[in-house]
């Protein structure tokens, strides 16, 4: 009886680390009266630590306890208008800082779920090392069968309408509930979810302050769904926008042999973030290889003597995968370069300009 206990215990603390499916998998064997030694349960729980070994990133703000009361954890959440409803999941971290903490809303891919999405990327671990919220808005299937964000509707392509108006109000609706810096909040997301996070940020500059394309297409780039999939296969005819007031900050990931979205995809996202024609920012090219996986080409965009303003990822044989996730979520290629950590460490480095 002790030992199941013990299986319990380290099932628990398997899934705070962010490994939900993991977890529940123990959790139900020993559940249903399977004896399993605890330290192999400890030990998964190492291994998936073990991907944390990230570059530091600029000390936080100092934490410090919860208020008594205060609820930190994984919750359920839902978001209301005049535009309709969706669910999503809200990581609140551990620890309170004395500033307001960034939020970042994240943008599941087809079939997947916010724990899913959760699982696969280990945002929330981040998000706790890191001090900043997490939001998973869920498409339900009733709004697409496969439970794909629909950035092919030219409804849901524009400002205070379609599924951005739901995705902005979460955005909004969390910061008015938590302790949120309003001008850091940010927007990522996988396939179906990073096209939606193109269009977040070409349709509410003003609300998010830098954005994550992951294997996903360029805001406007098809207006139906034969168009969709034939920009998805070969690259898209991306909307022209107004000249916004800002370039907003973007980072993009794409491995070159992702047969499901075409790697051209996000040379279109990287072209409409700068306005058109990247080259006329200032460029650095580096080559690297992750140990024992995948090599990469990155490239930062920034005007003469300023911070980088845009990031470019080409992860070179990777698939149609979220690079460097988890393999207990969907839709993930351990062997990539971590692009959970990369897209925090650009984000943490954004702001919005502060007006007056």
């Amino acid at each position: 009886m002790a030992r199941r206990f013990g299986t319990i215990r380290a099932a628990a603390r398997l899934m705070r680390v962010g490994s939900l499916l993991a977890g529940n998998g123990w959790l139900r064997k020993a559940l249903q009266g399977t004896v399993i030694k605890p330290a192999r349960v400890l030990r998964a729980v190492l291994k998936a630590a073990s991907v944390l070994q990230p570059p530091r990133l600029p000390a936080p703000a100092k934490p410090r306890a919860p208020r008594p009361g205060a609820k930190v954890g994984f919750f359920c959440r839902s978001f209301s208008s005049a535009h309709g409803q969706r669910l999503y999941k809200l990581y609140i971290p551990p620890t309170r800082h004395k500033r307001p903490m960034p939020l970042l809303i994240m943008l599941h891919g087809c079939t997947q779920s916010a724990d899913d999405f959760a699982a696969g990327t280990r945002m929330n671990v981040l998000a706790r090392k890191h001090g900043f919220l997490v939001a998973y808005p869920e498409q339900p299937s009733t709004a697409n069968a496969q439970k794909c964000w629909n950035w092919f509707r030219p409804d849901n392509q524009r400002r205070d309408h379609g599924e951005p108006a739901l995705i902005a109000g979460i955005a909004l609706q969390v910061a008015a509930a938590q302790r949120v810096d309003p001008h850091r909040i940010y927007v990522a997301g996988l396939s179906a979810g990073g096209a939606m996070a193109a269009i977040m940020g070409t349709a509410y500059p003003d609300v998010f302050a830098a954005i994550g394309v992951h294997s996903g297409v360029a805001s406007g780039a098809a207006s139906g769904l034969r168009a969709a999939l034939r920009a998805m296969r070969h690259g898209g005819t991306p909307a022209r926008t107004a000249v916004p007031h800002r370039v907003v900050p973007t980072i993009v990931f794409h491995a070159d042999r992702d047969t499901t979205v075409n790697a051209r995809n996000g040379d279109q996202v990287l072209a409409q973030a700068a306005g058109g024609d990247p080259a006329l920012l200032h460029r650095t090219v580096r080559q690297g290889q992750v140990p024992g996986g995948h090599a990469f080409t990155r490239t930062l965009f920034a005007a003469e003597g300023a911070a980088p303003v845009l990031e470019q990822w080409v992860v070179h044989g990777g698939g149609h995968a979220w690079s460097g996730g988890d393999a207990t979520g969907t839709y993930t290629d351990p062997r990539g370069p971590d692009a959970s950590l990369l897209m925090v460490q650009f984000f943490l480095a954004q702001a919005q300009p502060r007006r007056g």
